[in-house]
């Protein structure tokens, strides 16, 4: 698979995986797109060299921030940094992929449940239609409760994103979420995709478990939260 897709995964996740899950427009020939804002926070130009992408994501975004994957540095002018995360993208090719009879399927009649999960365990971004972007696994305790879950996010061609990786505190240390991170990864495999993920830069325990699981650095990037700025 082409791994250059992975330098603006966000656009070709948006265009091609998820037309009906955002947002795209063009001025003077330039194109950028931003997803629902209860699909996900992100946001990308076609381009970020073109400066009509940037005025085409200002035309969307109307006076609202929203999260690109760039280097704060490289924002033209006319755009505020609102805040700069600092975070990796690792490839899953090496991952070992692995079923899991005892994970099942989440979807949107579990997003209840999902979200109060998310509020406990804190994984990162996920909303109210997160789950429409691709395959979620759960496991439940003997009660029935959700205890842990992972799944699915960008789809740039060839590639899928593993996110929403998280465990209830009081089930951490059992493997879970290793155990989630391949069964995901499986079904990726299925359907001819490669795994990737993206993690803040300072979760290095999250980096060392990814890591041990066969997932190699690609780079070091930024999760740059912008907001244009308005003329007058």
């Amino acid at each position: 698979m082409a791994v250059a897709v992975l330098d603006n995964p966000v656009w070709t996740s948006m265009v091609v995986a998820h037309p009906g899950l955002a947002d795209v427009a063009s001025v003077d020939g330039g194109s950028a797109g931003c997803y629902l804002h209860d699909v996900a926070p992100f946001g990308a130009v076609e381009d970020p060299d073109d400066p009509a992408c940037w005025a085409a994501l200002a035309s969307i975004l109307d006076g609202q921030a929203t999260c690109v994957i760039i280097e704060p540095s490289a924002l033209p002018d006319g755009w505020n940094v609102v805040r700069e995360i600092p975070g990796v993208q690792m490839d899953g090719t090496g991952l070992a992929v692995c079923e899991d009879d005892e994970a099942v399927a989440l979807t949107t009649s579990n997003v209840a449940e999902m979200l109060a999960l998310v509020d406990r365990a804190r994984p990162g971004p996920f909303l109210p239609r997160t789950v429409e972007m691709g395959s979620y696994l759960g496991i439940r305790d003997r009660d029935g409760s959700l205890i842990a879950m992972a799944g699915e996010r960008l789809h740039p061609t060839g590639w899928t994103e593993i996110s929403a990786v998280c465990t209830d505190a009081a089930y951490r240390g059992q493997g879970l979420g290793t155990r989630l991170v391949r069964a995901v990864a499986a079904g990726i495999r299925a359907r001819g995709d490669l795994p990737f993920l993206h993690a803040s830069a300072e979760n290095v325990n999250a980096i060392r478990l990814y890591e041990a699981l066969g997932f190699t650095l690609r780079r070091r990037c930024f999760f740059t939260i912008v907001q244009a700025r308005r003329e007058g």
